[in-house]
């Protein structure tokens, strides 16, 4: 994903200006756990059909506002498609808020959530508060898209387990990341508006692209690209894989490294 990186260091090499030597490696994800695989919301997806669940979760630190997360609620419910939501306390304030904590309002995030909304969508939705083994559920096969703040983890997660992504991004690198995934990847579908600060996003809007992702002719083109870069991810974890996908002077370095007896 980052091969123009890789190759502008070459570059400058051949052209004789200095520069340390660059191995690409990764994508470094966690490994799927069998402890976490029994987690009751991964046994919730054991029940869906293939490919019918959103996935929604804004990493570890992402918070929404307490009207975003009303809207959020509104145009999953709306679109009628499965959903499995990581849901956090919202703040007003700080859309990392719960970066280091929970972010102080009590025990249970799901009170904030609209009145009725997880009784009204108990058949086809399941929320969790705070956490969820994110690995295990994306490489669920009931698992369809993910809708995500794009941090790097998820979206390398995602992109092992060719999953298409929605992108929301909230803050440090994740706009540039929703750019890469979009431009550079071809797996992500971006929700307009996102880039004018202050502006919340409409439940009409999430139910759209939602339905999109899930069940529309873009969908279908994300996905299989998705399936593509899942590919291009595993060769990279092959013996000398990102060396390859690198290019030339990777090569020439790791067997120039090779021989003087590295490891």
């Amino acid at each position: 994903m980052e091969h123009e990186t890789i190759s502008a260091f070459e570059e400058l090499s051949d052209k004789g200006v200095f520069c340390p030597p660059v191995y690409p490696v990764g994508p470094i994800v966690r490994p799927w756990s069998e402890t976490e695989a029994n987690h009751s919301c991964v046994r919730w997806l054991n029940d869906q059909p293939d490919g019918s669940v959103l996935y929604v979760c804004f990493g570890s630190g992402g918070t929404l506002s307490t009207e975003q997360t009303t809207e959020l609620a509104a145009g999953l419910e709306a679109c009628g498609h499965r959903f499995l939501w990581v849901v956090h306390f919202p703040s007003d304030k700080d859309s990392s808020a719960t970066y280091f904590g929970t972010g102080g309002h009590g025990d249970d995030p799901l009170g904030f959530l609209p009145q009725g909304f997880i009784q009204r969508t108990k058949d086809v939705g399941l929320c969790v508060p705070h956490w969820a083994p994110q690995v295990e559920i994306l490489q669920h096969r009931a698992v369809g898209g993910f809708l995500s703040h794009c941090g790097w983890n998820s979206t390398l997660e995602a992109v092992d387990a060719s999953v298409p992504m929605l992108a929301w991004p909230l803050f440090a690198e994740q706009r540039m990341n929703a750019v890469m995934l979009e431009e550079k990847v071809g797996m992500e579908l971006r929700l307009a508006g996102l880039r004018q600060k202050g502006n919340e996003i409409t439940r009409e809007e999430v139910a759209a692209v939602v339905t999109e992702l899930m069940a529309g002719e873009t969908g279908k083109a994300v996905r299989k690209r998705a399936k593509t870069v899942k590919k291009a991810a595993a060769q990279a974890l092959e013996p000398l894989g990102a060396v390859e996908q690198g290019g030339r002077g990777n090569r020439e370095q790791v067997e120039r490294h090779s021989l003087q007896g590295g490891k």
